[in-house]
């Protein structure tokens, strides 16, 4: 009996319409006629909103760890949750009002023009560290969702499945990008000017953005053209998490996650102040002195863990999710945590925390974040746009506000690196029994096969 020709997606069997940049991406993911150009575009775009925010960062981390500390640190982002709980129904109110592209264009707008407020402020001369640290962390997680939420709304459930690999390629190149320019220019221009510079890269996201736009609504076969015209439902994002069990097991995912990923950051954060003391000591201009060191520290760290994000993203987002799926995935970075943190339990030295943090970010920010987005593909629109900034904003900060506690109590306990690994890796095994939950849940919502 003759085999049976198997024709799988992305080949060229599948697709026989598939131009030439269709056929080039298809070396990383199955890419379908016409796919191409909307997959880059995102890219590109992410590339650019991911390149200003490790700017940005790298401005922030300068900042705040020279006018306050890494304790300081930990207390300044459990303040950013407080604001979310005004800042998360304020922006579902306007998504409610306007149609996709509006919103995307205004919210970025509104963050552009901060940027130019804090330079002229801190070029005066104003101490601006713990309100551009409560600042940057808003709009990351706001612009971020907001951009995957766009991506989720344009693409149906199984071509993000096969395309979000493509696009989170873009995001983990800008992340790289963005922190490696931060490392070279930040002796050069200073962290002020960086921040003109952030601007610029959201003025080009802007631009894409509106391109993408333009191209998905003008298709005859986009899956949903006139969607994109219309304003949102009515209701706001945190009732559509209290009302929905599998984006509550996304919420407490995300807070279990960002306790853990934050701790390890506080973790980091004292031992490089503590370097920099040792080797600037009470030298003349300490403080500046002090600053770049921390700034260059930190944009060769971000330039490793970017790297190897990118090369996580370009070689094995796309084989994971084909062979053990968007939900196995998601147990790849609680199990390398569990690892890192048990290992300082032995080795509490600043040369194994960075080794521990660039394998958890650099995971984090391509397989973790992209099985993370991809959660929101089977959900409705209100819940792509509303729910996922609900969750990936105040949830997020949550966890913030959780490991700033785990800090203070810890602290005046006396704990040294030891003891704060130990407690991660509690919180790690939490992690990883929500994890257990996501995958059945997903499983029911996706009607996958058992």
């Amino acid at each position: 009996m003759a085999t049976p020709l198997v024709i799988r997606p992305g080949s060229p069997e599948s697709s026989p319409g598939k131009g030439w940049l269709d056929r080039s991406l298809s070396v990383f993911a199955p890419v379908e006629a016409k796919e191409g150009a909307s997959a880059i575009l995102l890219a590109a775009n992410v590339f650019l909103l991911l390149a200003a925010y490790y700017v940005l960062k790298t401005v922030r981390e300068s900042l705040i760890l020279t006018e306050g500390g890494a304790e300081v640190k930990s207390y300044a982002a459990a303040g950013q949750a407080f604001l979310l709980l005004l800042i998360v129904p304020a922006y579902g109110a306007f998504a409610s009002k306007v149609n996709r592209i509006r919103l995307i264009t205004w919210v970025t707008l509104f963050f552009i023009s901060h940027l130019v407020v804090f330079y002229l402020v801190g070029a005066a001369g104003v101490r601006v560290g713990v309100a551009f640290f409560l600042w940057v962390g808003i709009f990351n997680v706001l612009v971020i969702a907001q951009f995957w939420a766009f991506a989720n709304d344009i693409y149906t459930q199984e071509q993000g499945k096969r395309l979000f690999a493509i696009v989170g390629v873009g995001s983990s190149l800008g992340a790289w990008g963005g922190a490696l320019l931060a490392g070279r220019l930040f002796s050069i221009l200073g962290p002020y000017q960086l921040m003109l510079l952030g601007a610029a890269m959201l003025g080009g996201c802007i631009l894409v953005s509106q391109a993408v736009n333009l191209r998905e609504s003008a298709a005859a076969d986009s899956p949903g053209p006139q969607t994109a015209r219309e304003p949102l439902g009515k209701e706001g994002g945190f009732q559509l998490v209290w009302r929905n069990r599998y984006l509550r097991l996304i919420a407490v995912l995300i807070v279990l996650l960002n306790v853990v990923n934050t701790t390890g950051e506080f973790l980091l954060g004292k031992l490089v102040v503590l370097e920099s003391d040792r080797v600037i000591g009470a030298a003349a201009d300490a403080e500046n002195l002090k600053r770049a060191f921390i700034g260059q520290f930190y944009g060769d760290f971000f330039g490793w863990v970017n790297l190897l994000g990118l090369l996580f993203q370009l070689l094995l987002v796309s084989r994971l999710f084909q062979y053990i799926g968007v939900r196995g995935a998601l147990f790849i970075l609680p199990c390398l945590a569990l690892g890192g943190y048990g290992l300082l339990l032995t080795f509490p030295l600043l040369g194994a925390v960075r080794i521990v943090k660039i394998l958890e970010n650099s995971t984090d920010y391509s397989i973790q974040n992209t099985a993370r987005h991809a959660l929101f593909l089977p959900t409705s629109r209100e819940a792509k746009y509303k729910a996922q900034a609900a969750i990936d904003t105040f949830f997020w900060r949550a966890g913030d506000m959780l490991q700033a506690g785990v800090v203070f109590f810890g602290t005046r306990a006396a704990l040294d690196i030891s003891g704060f690994a130990g407690l991660n890796l509690v919180f790690v095994t939490l992690w990883l029994l929500v994890v257990a939950f996501l995958y059945r849940e997903h499983k029911r919502l996706t009607h996958a096969p058992a």
